[in-house]
């Protein structure tokens, strides 16, 4: 028996990259999982988007692990869209324990040179987009009655305030901001939610290529490349242990953790996946 047996999880993001990788341990660990991704390029990114084959491979797995997935293309955007999966995902599968949102996107600049649409794109994705998310499930864990755990993905760049990110800052930031507030509202339902902080992970987003999908050409777009830039900022940028980047798998050993009973009374609360750059 998995620590999720009988669970029923949604994760958001899920085509590829860290949300492929939840799914497939949220499955292993013995939940149904529901997986939905915006699987569109957006305009303001310079790295490829998912794809539905991606979102289908996903879900593929899920089933590989013996367990049942819905999958649906679906922008964390668009409600009444979210709001539908949530009722398909309690017709089909009965009910919803554990809710990963963890879809967003990047992009560099000094703060003064972003563009509005840029600035739009990066809010509307990784902080409005969370709260429609919130808005569609707390309802629903909160008639079902039996609790729950909503693990949302912030960064580093949650807690700290890293140069070249104003906006994608802002976002996690705000995320942040936004389940501590949850968690206080819906805590006497014995519904948890709580943020993961990563440092760079080897996903699309973090630079690295996935099939035909190309990743970030280059970290921060140079920007930390020129000598009286990297002279000040750099050191920021570091981690306490020897390695640059996580792996999915990495960020996913916590979600099983917070899905889990192991972490009942764990709730507001930011656990950071670092390599302790924080620390810095």
């Amino acid at each position: 028996m998995g620590r999720l047996s009988g669970k029923v999880a949604l994760v958001t993001g899920a085509a590829r990259g860290q949300g492929r990788s939840h799914a497939v341990r949220l499955a292993r660990e013995g939940a149904d999982v529901v997986v939905m991704d915006a699987c569109v390029p957006f305009d303001t990114v310079n790295y490829d988007g998912s794809t539905p084959k991606d979102l289908d491979e996903t879900g593929r797995l899920v089933e590989a692990e013996g367990r049942r997935s819905l999958v649906r293309q679906v922008d964390a955007r668009d409600l009444p869209a979210v709001q539908a999966l949530v009722d398909d995902a309690f017709a089909a599968l009965g009910r919803l324990d554990v809710v990963v949102i963890n879809h967003g996107i990047c992009a560099y600049g000094y703060s003064w040179e972003i563009t509005e649409a840029a600035w739009d794109e990066m809010i509307s994705i990784n902080l409005t987009g969370v709260w429609k998310v919130l808005k569609a499930v707390i309802p629903r864990l909160i008639d079902q009655g039996e609790g729950g755990s909503v693990i949302i993905t912030s960064s580093v760049a949650g807690l700290r305030g890293l140069p070249f990110l104003a906006h994608y800052v802002a976002s996690k930031t705000g995320v942040v901001g936004l389940a501590k507030t949850v968690a206080n509202e819906v805590g006497s339902h014995s519904i948890r939610v709580n943020t993961i902080h990563p440092a760079g992970v080897r996903t699309v987003m973090g630079g690295a290529d996935f099939g035909d999908e190309k990743g970030q050409p280059v970290p921060f777009n140079g920007l930390l490349e020129k000598p009286e830039v990297a002279a000040t900022l750099g050191p920021i940028f570091m981690n306490a242990l020897p390695r640059t980047h996580l792996d999915p798998e990495d960020i996913s050993d916590t979600v099983a953790f917070l899905a889990s009973d192991e972490s009942r009374f764990i709730t507001g609360a930011q656990l950071t996946v670092d390599l302790g750059t924080l620390l810095r």
